[in-house]
């Protein structure tokens, strides 16, 4: 059965400018659909011409009579009275008035003993259990829960809420609502890890249909089946999640350009025949005219194909510094907190150079205070920071500001940098602001749009630790790919905080994890941490000591498929992982030194046993990391 049939639809805002231009698709009953294109396709524009928020000029758009759809990003406005909590229940409104009518008619049935009351109400009934009725209270606590609404949040007035948190309400209710069709347009922007995972086990589990639009590709891995791409107002289509998209994408551009350039030198060839057919017409070989005349309108029919387009690849590199010395930060007993909430407290950690460390953690748990913290924007309430003395920070903030928001793009780059006009325009088309956008005020940008500014403007200085955070927020997948390609080439320590599990696996070789006011340290790429955590709740579930174990394989078709930067990125993996080998072989000749010094005191070399036991298990974990990435590297023909 369909439930969304779109043909020839036609949209256009200025005349003669088509966003939509002929779009044409269906969606079947229960697919999970993945909608694309790079910012301004038309995406949004189609979303908001299916719940019809806007009109359109030409074509049809036809949903399955009877489903309700549900729009995220679309957020009703409610009374100034209401709160979260009743927000939330208004999902339940249907079932409220079932409830109510079944009062009525207990109420009657006690006077009346008419058949016709008693049979209203076994349907009332069954319609009621059947839409879960019984279940309101459970199913709002597992959403609530899973999206990390607080009890505290729930009494708060909705209309006090920022936008992301409204966002995460809505999402909420709809969920609740048991909507037909999940019209989801970037769902994830608002979420953190936990409850972006909780959406996606939530929809794998969805018996309804799901058309999302997402920058966010480890979940359009995770909940896609199917890619529709807008591109020049018209649908192409991948019968895959996201990695099956962006490998199809590149393979057809390839056939398009082998396509092309062998139709150009078919052109070639007929141009050099006509011209001597028509050489020969001119000696008075009349019949050659003809024939070239026909051969020219071959040519003509050859030329209407066009070149494949392709997003550039930027040459984008950071201007490092060199670093003298191991040690890149040091931090002793740290601790932190606000309005007698403590968000982490003794916190020792010590970041060597090359590393690339990801810190992660709910949101509220600290992460961003944490960074504060080491840019002097905030003071510890314990404990030291120290940097070596070579160090120089380079920062991409989350929430962008400029001191002069009114300066154009190329002013903002000249006073901020010792560049020439020309060598401004150069830099600042590297990221894609080309022709009269260069002269736009800076103000006039959004929010992705102000991000690549701020790190082209970053890219010049000379810098040996890079901290980025949120680096991929409000971007779309295109200039994500163009922060990763210089994150790439960048050879100085890293420290960055992110939901972007893509960005994530691709960069972090250590994991920093705030909860519960600790922060865990954990040596190893996101998908051995992931594994190491699913051990540790496995054996807490059975009532073991949460001791620490070597994080499992996960099964290769299980994981999105990474889009690494090449052997460089290989190279720079199996050198890290290299010095946590040997850092960890010290620590065990340590071990063994103190356990010699501690012969006779029982009790010290039990200690120093179950120590040493969880070392060993460790250096497992870090040798089997070593030989998958060395094995790897040596597959990529790279150099160990």
């Amino acid at each position: 059965m369909i439930d969304i049939a779109v043909s020839g639809l036609v949209k256009e805002f200025e005349v003669g400018t088509k966003i939509l231009d002929g779009l044409t698709f269906q969606i079947d009953q229960g697919e999970r659909v993945g909608l694309l294109g790079r910012n301004g396709a038309g995406k949004t524009t189609f979303l908001k011409i299916l719940t019809g928020e806007l009109d359109y000029d030409e074509g049809e758009v036809v949903v399955a009579p009877g489903k309700t759809m549900g729009l995220i990003s679309q957020i009703p406005v409610y009374p100034p009275e209401y709160t979260v909590d009743d927000v939330l229940r208004t999902a339940f409104e249907r079932l409220r008035r079932m409830e109510e009518e079944m009062g009525e008619l207990t109420e009657r049935m006690a006077h009346d003993s008419d058949p016709a009351i008693l049979r209203r109400y076994d349907q009332l009934s069954a319609a009621f259990e059947a839409g879960g009725g019984y279940d309101t209270e459970t199913e709002l606590s597992k959403v609530c829960n899973g999206l990390l609404i607080s009890q505290d949040m729930r009494k708060q007035a909705f209309s006090s809420l920022s936008g992301g948190e409204k966002t995460r309400v809505n999402l909420g209710r709809l969920i609740l609502e048991n909507t037909d069709i999940l019209l989801l347009d970037e769902p994830t922007n608002h979420l953190d890890l936990r409850a972006t995972e909780w959406l996606e086990d939530y929809l794998d589990k969805f018996k309804g249909t799901v058309l999302a639009i997402s920058h966010d590709r480890w979940f359009l891995d995770r909940v896609v089946q199917r890619v529709i791409e807008i591109q020049d107002g018209k649908a192409e289509f991948y019968a895959g999640n996201y990695s099956f998209y962006a490998e199809e994408k590149e393979r057809r551009y390839a056939e398009r350009l082998k396509q092309y350039e062998k139709e150009q030198a078919k052109i070639a060839q007929l141009e050099k025949s006509a011209e001597q057919l028509r050489i020969w017409a001119y000696s008075g070989m009349d019949k050659t005219f003809k024939r070239a005349q026909s051969m020219e309108k071959r040519i003509e029919r050859l030329r209407k194909t066009e070149k494949p387009k392709k997003e550039r690849k930027l040459e984008l590199r950071f201007g490092e510094r060199d670093f003298q010395g191991d040690e890149v930060l040091l931090i002793k007993d740290l601790e932190k907190g606000f309005d007698g909430r403590t968000l982490f407290h003794d916190v020792d950690l010590l970041i060597e150079g090359g590393e690339r460390i990801a810190l992660l953690g709910d949101n509220g748990t600290g992460k961003s205070t944490f960074l504060k913290l080491l840019l002097d924007e905030e003071l510890p309430d314990g404990g030291k920071i120290r940097f070596g003395p070579t160090v120089k920070i380079g920062y991409l903030p989350q929430i962008i500001h400029f001191d002069h928001p009114e300066r154009n793009l190329v002013d903002t780059m000249l006073y901020d940098q010792n560049c020439t006009t020309q060598e401004a325009r150069d830099r600042l088309a590297a990221f894609n602001f080309r022709g009269e956008d260069v002269f736009k005020p800076v103000s006039a940008l959004s929010g992705g749009e102000q991000s690549r500014l701020r790190l082209c403007m970053l890219m010049d200085s000379k810098i040996n630790l890079l901290i980025l955070d949120e680096p991929t927020n409000h971007l779309d997948i295109a200039s994500r790919e163009w922060i990763e390609e210089a994150v790439t080439d960048y050879e100085g320590t890293l420290l960055f905080v992110s939901h972007d599990r893509y960005f994530i696996n691709q960069f972090a070789s250590r994991i920093w994890m705030i909860e519960n006011g600790q922060i865990t340290d954990f040596r190893g790429t996101f998908e051995a941490f992931r594994a190491w955590q699913e051990r540790q709740k496995q054996l807490e579930q059975a009532n073991k000591p949460a001791a620490p174990t070597k994080a499992p394989k996960t099964e290769a078709q299980a994981k999105p498929a990474k889009r690494t930067g090449g052997t460089k990125m290989l190279e720079k993996q199996v050198t890290a992982a290299e010095r946590a080998v040997a850092k960890a072989e010290e620590r065990l000749e340590a071990l063994d030194a103190a356990m010699v010094e501690a012969a006779t005191d029982y009790v010290r070399l039990q200690e120093l046993g179950t120590e040493k036991a969880a070392l060993e298990e460790e250096l497992a974990g870090l040798y089997e990391q070593w030989e998958t990435l060395s094995a790897a590297l040596e597959e990529a023909g790279g150099t160990l």
